[in-house]
Formats: C-alpha cells, sequence, structure tokens
C-alpha cells in the first residue's frame, strides 16, 4: 500500500510538472521581487520629497501651488498600500499608477519651476537632492522594466495551452501590468506659467540658505 501511494504521489508530481504548475511558482516569485524592487525605489523617490519641497520653499515660498501639488501628491502615494496582493487586483493596480504619475508630474513642475530661480540652482542642498532624484527615477525605470517582462513572462504562462487549463483549475489569473499611455503621461513634461506680476522678488529671502 505504501508503496502505491509514493507511486500516486509521483505520478501527480509529473503531472503537475508537465502541465505547467512548476512554471508558474517560478514565474510568480520572479513577479514578486520584481514588485519588491519596484516599490523599494518608488520609497526612495517619495522619501525625498519633504527635503526637496522644504529647500524649495526656501527660495520661492510663493511657488505655494506647485509645492501644495507635490505634497498632496505625495500623500496619495501614501496612502495606498502596496501589497503583493495589489499585483492581482487590476483596479487597485490602476489607482497606484495614477498616483505614482501624479507624484511624477507634480516633481517634473518643481523641477521646471526652480529653473526660474538661479540662487536655488546654485544651492547645494537642492543640487545634491534633484541629483538623487535624477538617479532614483532611472532606477525607477529599470525596475519598472524588469516587472513589465516579470509580468509578460507570467501572463504568457497562464495564457498558453496546455498551462491554461491547469491555470484554470488551481485559479491563476494574468497580472496587470504597467501600460504605454501610462508610461507616456509620465515621460511628458507638464508645461508651466512663469508669468508673475511685475517687480516679483527672485532672490532668497534673508536667512535662506
Amino acid at each position: 500500500m505504501r508503496i502505491g501511494f509514493l507511486s500516486l504521489v509521483v505520478v501527480l508530481a509529473s503531472l503537475l510538472s508537465g502541465c505547467g504548475y512548476n512554471t508558474f511558482q517560478t514565474a510568480d516569485e520572479a513577479v514578486k521581487s520584481a514588485w519588491s524592487e519596484v516599490i523599494n525605489q518608488y520609497q526612495r523617490r517619495a522619501d525625498l520629497v519633504p527635503n526637496l519641497v522644504s529647500t524649495v520653499q526656501g527660495y520661492a515660498s510663493h511657488e505655494r501651488e506647485v509645492l501644495t501639488q507635490v505634497t498632496q501628491a505625495r500623500a496619495q502615494v501614501g496612502g495606498i498600500q502596496a501589497t503583493p496582493e495589489l499585483v492581482n487586483d487590476p483596479a487597485a493596480f490602476a489607482r497606484f499608477q495614477q498616483a505614482q504619475a501624479g507624484l511624477s508630474s507634480a516633481l517634473s513642475r518643481l523641477l521646471v519651476v526652480a529653473e526660474n530661480y538661479p540662487q536655488l540652482k546654485a544651492d547645494g542642498a537642492f543640487r545634491d537632492l534633484q541629483a538623487q532624484l535624477e538617479g532614483t527615477e532611472n532606477r525607477i525605470t529599470v525596475a519598472r522594466n524588469r516587472y513589465i517582462k516579470a509580468v509578460e513572462a507570467y501572463n504568457v504562462s497562464v495564457r498558453t495551452f496546455p498551462n491554461n487549463l491547469t491555470a484554470m483549475i488551481l485559479g491563476y489569473a494574468v497580472k496587470p501590468n504597467f501600460t504605454v499611455d501610462n508610461e507616456k503621461a509620465i515621460s511628458t513634461a507638464p508645461k508651466v506659467d512663469f508669468s508673475a506680476p511685475p517687480g516679483a522678488a527672485k532672490a532668497a529671502p534673508a536667512g535662506a540658505h
């Protein structure tokens, strides 16, 4: 009886291996790993925002609208729980994309506005923060691309025959992914109106670093 049970286990293991089960496990772990790196880089960017806003405010405190937009965009990002389960929920994933795109747009606008303040651009702290932000944006791009590839591989394994039969039985579903339209929205530089009231001061206020 024991030999018969072991034989049944071996047969079942062979069937699961041959029908894509192991492929699903490997691909799913790759998606989780890639997602963790995406979140890590997005968090790195979010951590830079308070110091960046504070530094810009020291030279351009009257740019309240732009500063507020960045702060609110960061709050929206922080309000979304980027759990591993989020990658299986298309609606939640779309909200995550929208929030991150909103922060990207707000930061772009802030940096464009900073170009209008020479003393701010010359500030060592601002230059350092800007360099860190640019480096983080590059890391985000790399992490997102890896995630896109990992999800693509997983989705192909779920949708192709005969693996799709196993996927239906075991409940493996296609995962949402970052979209091309979203990439375009993020990469589009916002238009900023530099018009200011006549005589508006450009110099840093007293005590500004």
